[in-house]
């Protein structure tokens, strides 16, 4: 490898929960529960040597499908959960939008949470976590798993679906914005889409494509972004034909960093999961990193979920800023 391998470390809130001793369901609902956490993660932050997080609401991305009537469950000790408003391929039909989006759903107390948080820590981060799924994965949360089959069966309310998921996600990001007083402008955007890899490339041309389409011209982007998880080799032409900038494959367990080197179109980048830090040893962790780097990735993201992990994560500091 000639050039420098920029990386990208965080924490996850499964740490950030862990060393303030709270449920991971504080991190969304809490306040107080969040700056202690944040506070609590400060030396190790120290003995890293890295800076130490900004406080901010847990992370999250369900805020468009609460507005639409979307149950989202927060369950003590995991991610929060979606339950599906859509039961039967008739209930599309009677699809709405809400007349007021800033009103709806779990983004109201998210809202309330933020503004006590920023109370506490004005250098607090400011999101909410309002920006939509794309499409795809929208449709799935609305309508559970079986959305996938649904253009085998009834294309029409497929198309029409989909077309309600792109449409409400980018009326539903307007609202958001101008109710924090952002004005619409032209610039980069992103959309983070896990499930669209599930449709065989014949599918994702008719209904994937158009759809991504529609949110990067809707959001006026200037560069575009892409964040998909199970997209396979056989997709990777399509995101040429889309101008993505930055593919983003993250857990991906179709294209490796080797696959993506040989035969992804546009620049990618790549990540060290949570799995593979639990499981292997500092120096196995260490020569992967190194892997990764000689595939030239935009960069090379990686985390700690744990605790315990904080002599791998040391290692893997070690190596990115050799290679840095």
């Amino acid at each position: 490898m000639t050039r420098p391998q920029p990386y990208v470390f965080s924490f996850a809130d499964t740490a950030l929960a862990e060393a303030g001793g709270v449920p991971l369901t504080a991190l969304h609902r809490d306040a107080d529960a969040i700056c202690r956490c944040y506070e609590a993660i400060r030396p190790v932050a120290e003995r890293l040597g890295v800076e130490p997080p900004v406080p901010r609401l847990g992370g999250f991305s369900y805020c468009h499908v609460s507005a639409l009537g979307a149950e989202v469950v927060f369950a003590e000790g995991s991610e929060p959960n979606v339950l599906p408003v859509i039961h039967a391929p008739e209930d599309i039909d009677s699809l709405r939008e809400p007349d007021d989006y800033p009103s709806r759903g779990v983004a109201v107390e998210r809202m309330a949470v933020l503004e006590e948080l920023l109370a506490r820590r004005p250098d607090a981060a400011t999101g909410i976590g309002a920006h939509p799924e794309g499409p795809i994965t929208t449709a799935v949360l609305l309508m559970g798993q079986s959305f996938l089959l649904l253009p085998y069966e009834d294309p029409e309310r497929a198309h029409r679906l989909l077309s309600f998921c792109v449409e409400s996600g980018l009326n539903y990001q307007r609202a958001m914005d101008a109710h924090a007083g952002i004005a619409e402008a032209p610039g980069p955007a992103g959309i983070c889409d896990d499930f669209a890899g599930m449709f065989a490339p014949a599918l994702f041309a008719e209904y994937v494509m158009p759809a991504w389409e529609r949110v990067y011209t809707g959001r006026q982007a200037t560069r575009r972004h892409l964040h998909s998880e199970l997209l396979r080799p056989e997709h990777l032409p399509f995101l040429a034909e889309l101008g993505i900038a930055v593919f983003d494959p993250s857990a991906d367990q179709y294209v490796t960093p080797e696959i993506l080197r040989e035969q992804c179109p546009v620049p990618f980048t790549s990540r060290i999961l949570s799995w593979e830090i639990q499981d292997n040893p500092p120096a196995e962790l260490q020569a992967m990193y190194r892997r990764y780097a000689a595939c030239e990735p935009v960069h090379i993201r990686f985390g700690m979920t744990f605790l315990s992990q904080e002599e791998k994560i040391a290692a893997l500091l070690e190596v990115a800023r050799e290679l840095a």
